[in-house]
């Protein structure tokens, strides 16, 4: 699609200092298809999202004497329904964890580059979910699995492509990687679905971190 028809993505940035702000906030708007608004509070963040349409929130996950779980909660609860992409310049792994129970679609290492971050937000609003590799690897050892008389749901084939949906792989590339067609990845995905009770990818994230770390 063309730069020009390509749908605007609303944008809420939330974050706490006022450098890093302005300067992604700038960055961002660069981007034809982006529409930023920033702010530097939880409160401040809230308020937007009562008054305006955003479509995904960037988020930093250290905001002062609070953290970014209470502000997804928050959100959640007066109904905002778009993505949360937490981007930070660390968080531990219960914290990650937490967060992914939580309901976020990512997490997005402040070290990256500003190009990467916006392919990270178009990945999340594709329907992807967006986890640095390490962090994602550390938190699911550190989860305790359920007795392997639950974890025995999964047949081998969508335990793999699970794995897949971990590493934020489109199911393009999954398809290529177990060697079928889109058509025929859409099966196990499905099943993936059914059975865990979910709808999205993000979810599919926190069932695999709560339940299954040791099948992948």
């Amino acid at each position: 699609m063309p730069e020009s028809m390509e749908q605007t993505i609303e944008i809420l940035l939330v974050d706490d200092h006022t450098l890093f702000r302005e300067g992604v906030s700038r960055l961002l708007g660069t981007e034809p298809a982006f529409k930023v608004v920033a702010c530097g509070s939880i409160k401040e963040a809230l308020a937007v999202l009562r008054q305006r349409q955003i479509d995904i929130v960037l988020l930093d996950f250290d905001l002062g004497q609070r953290d970014g779980t209470r502000f997804v909660r928050l959100a959640k609860e007066q109904g905002f329904g778009g993505k949360i992409l937490v981007v930070t310049a660390g968080v531990e792994e219960r914290e990650a964890a937490e967060l992914i129970r939580c309901g976020i679609s990512g997490i997005f290492m402040k070290h990256n580059s500003a190009a990467l971050l916006g392919q990270g937000i178009r990945d999340v609003m594709a329907g992807k979910v967006w986890f640095d590799q390490e962090l994602l690897q550390a938190t699911m050892h550190g989860s305790a699995p359920l007795p392997e008389s639950q974890s025995e749901r999964f047949t081998q084939r969508e335990r793999q492509v699970l794995s897949y949906v971990l590493e934020g792989l489109a199911n393009k590339e999954i398809a290529a990687r177990i060697g079928v067609s889109e058509a025929r990845l859409r099966q196990p995905l499905q099943q993936l679905f059914s059975k865990t009770g979910v709808h999205t990818r993000g979810q599919l994230v926190r069932i695999a971190l709560e339940q299954y770390n040791d099948q992948l």
